[in-house]
């Protein structure tokens, strides 16, 4: 398998300016972080909590009968 060296790195780099412009390159790279970043905190909104870290609930608790 053939990998990426440092000319062709170059003229992707070159092609994609040529494409969108600098000022255009900037504001993808903005929009690309602040969608990254919602897309973390979204994860972390819908971890689930391991069972031992869950209460339990009132009706799983046995109790003792006189």
């Amino acid at each position: 398998m053939h990998s990426l060296g440092p000319l062709e790195v170059i003229l992707i780099l070159a092609v994609i300016i040529l494409l969108f412009g600098v000022g255009r390159i900037g504001k993808i790279g903005g929009e690309l972080g602040k969608s990254i970043r919602e897309f973390r905190k979204g994860l972390e909104g819908d971890e689930v909590k391991k069972p031992s870290e869950a209460k339990p609930s009132e009706g799983s608790e046995t109790k003792a009968s006189p």
